[in-house]
């Protein structure tokens, strides 16, 4: 009986925490997440605003202290953006749990919509910190950025605390099993965490693994240029990127477009010739992504650039004016 209530105690002591500190558990969950660290915040919104209806905290106050904390790691990333440019989006490649693909689907849909983007960015995972980024590094204005994002925050956040609200009475049952479940409870909400983790890291990985393929270096490229026949090169950067400038010579591919471009390119009748495909993403998914679409084509030797156009310019190679 004693060890009963022992394990109880653990359970009982952080529903008390989520009780008591609520607001700030909030703050602290939902700021990390908008940092870009890979833990959900929707589920503390949801039972912090199932807690809303014992009176100790209200929904007005969950939901402006939710948009508080997102607010702040999106303005830190909007003047991140707005300094570094595209080096803020070569790091997200590097910790998103779903690599630089995300980041390029994100170029694309801020490319089309701009700072009204924001008011959904929230609701497409791993696209709000990327979209924050983008309207840095883009100089959307400070006040079309505020208005936007300050509009996408506070209806993010009110839907999850909305939902828990509603759904009060579950959320309460849920929690009232967690707590006679005792130290056990805690131990099942640590390990779906750490599942959750585990999961996303595994996808990733996957990805990554299966877009493996030879990549050929700039060195190999610049050596290629010169021959009699060199390759055919494809650049399938967004069209913002293009201002850096292209590898003399590539044409451009929208890898969401991928069909028209071909037919646009007239690169059906280059099916003979070598391809190098480059992007400007550390993990170079985008090119891989659209060399293995090319060999299901037809093109035989299709292979990713090494480091892409930063490598590129970074040996001093030249690039030219994109039309």
């Amino acid at each position: 009986m004693a060890a009963r209530g022992s394990d109880n105690r653990g359970m009982q002591l952080l529903l008390t925490l989520i009780e008591q500190y609520g607001l700030w558990l909030v703050f602290a969950n939902v700021l990390a997440l908008q940092c870009g660290l890979p833990v959900p915040a929707y589920p503390t919104l949801i039972v912090v605003g199932a807690l809303t209806a014992r009176g100790d905290v209200t929904v007005a106050q969950v939901i402006a202290v939710s948009t508080l904390a997102s607010l702040i790691a999106d303005f830190a990333w909007y003047f991140a953006g707005a300094r570094h440019g595209r080096r803020v989006l070569r790091l997200m490649c590097r910790l998103s749990m779903s690599p630089d693909s995300c980041v390029r689907q994100t170029e694309n849909i801020y490319e089309r919509w701009g700072a009204p983007s924001l008011v959904f960015a929230k609701f497409v995972p791993g696209f709000a910190a990327v979209a924050t980024s983008m309207a840095g590094m883009v100089r959307t204005r400070l006040g079309s950025f505020a208005l936007f994002d300050t509009i996408g925050a506070l209806l993010w956040s009110g839907v999850a605390v909305a939902l828990g609200w509603v759904f009060r009475d579950a959320v309460n049952e849920v929690l009232a099993v967690f707590s006679e479940a005792g130290h056990w409870g805690l131990i099942a909400l640590i390990v779906a965490l750490a599942l959750f983790i585990a999961v996303k890291a595994l996808q990733r990985y996957q990805l990554i693994r299966s877009l493996r393929m030879s990549r050929v270096s700039v060195d190999e490229l610049n050596d290629m240029l010169r021959r009699h026949e060199p390759p055919l090169i494809v650049d399938v950067r967004s069209r913002s990127s293009q201002e850096r400038g292209r590898i003399p010579g590539a044409v451009w591919i929208d890898s969401h477009a991928f069909d028209e471009s071909l037919r646009a390119g007239g690169l059906n009748d280059r099916i003979g010739q070598d391809v190098i495909v480059y992007c400007d993403c550390p993990n170079e998914a985008s090119a891989a992504t659209v060399a293995k679409k090319l060999m299901r084509v037809g093109f035989k030797r299709v292979r990713p650039l090494g480091g892409g156009i930063d490598a590129w310019i970074e040996k001093g190679y030249s690039v030219e004016v994109a039309p």
